[in-house]
């Protein structure tokens, strides 16, 4: 495995795994890296997935695809994060999302058949790696809780101000940063983009929330006089 960065160590999947077995675990496991174009799907629904794909660099969207292609954004993978997890562990290994590049993303992929298995050599760090992909598959489900959460209010407006209270959690500062455009936005909150952006407006004529762009602010009573001013970076 060539390119193997020193930071490695640091991603979650890998935790509490000595940074000296990395290059020595990819390879036992068979370990391969993967680049995406922005655009490009990794994953098609109904396409087999028998690797983990961890996000080393870019963002990748879970998509949920109807007969008359509308979609359904159901969560943002970022750095770090992983997928396909859950089809990759399962007896059939079939796809029921898509897994879409949204930026030039490049990719790991771990086996999930080797990941399992020890081997011969019975290497420590297979342990300590499915305790992790275990913990990881626990967050995500966490996070398509929260999904539901969302979805499930019965008004736009209760979806958006929903959404946008878990971001603030996640985040933990006054500004929430959303790295979605609003078509994206839309797609997660399983509504239409116009609809959106005009209940946005409201919302904001209203002093619930202030943005700019993709910067929000969820505003209580003493800060509706107050304009968003966008962090510096």
């Amino acid at each position: 495995m060539s390119g193997l960065k020193d930071d490695w160590h640091k991603i979650p999947l890998f935790s509490d795994i000595d940074p000296a077995d990395l290059e020595s675990m990819l390879t036992c496991i068979g370990g391969y890296e993967r680049r995406y174009a922005a655009g490009e799907y990794i994953f098609h629904a109904k396409e087999q997935i028998k690797a983990i794909g961890l996000v080393l660099a870019g963002t990748v969207h879970m998509l949920k695809e109807d007969v008359w292609g509308n979609k359904t954004l159901l969560t943002v993978i970022r750095e770090q994060d992983v997928f396909g997890e859950t089809f990759a562990c399962g007896n059939a290994f079939v796809a029921s999302v898509s897994f879409y590049a949204t930026s030039n993303s490049r990719i790991l992929f771990l086996p999930f058949e080797r990941v399992l298995r020890s081997c011969s050599m019975s290497c420590v760090f297979h342990h300590r790696l499915i305790r992790n992909v275990v913990t990881l598959m626990a967050e995500k489900n966490v996070q398509l809780m929260k999904k539901l959460e969302v979805v499930t209010k019965k008004t736009l407006r209760q979806k958006i101000l929903t959404f946008l209270s878990l971001q603030a959690e996640r985040q933990k500062g006054k500004y929430i940063v959303i790295d979605m455009n609003r078509q994206e936005m839309a797609d997660y909150l399983c509504a239409n983009r116009s609809a959106l952006t005009r209940e946005l407006t409201h919302m904001k004529a209203d002093g619930l929330i202030d943005y700019d762009q993709n910067v929000f602010q969820l505003l209580g009573q003493e800060d509706k006089n107050v304009a968003i001013a966008t962090p510096s970076r």
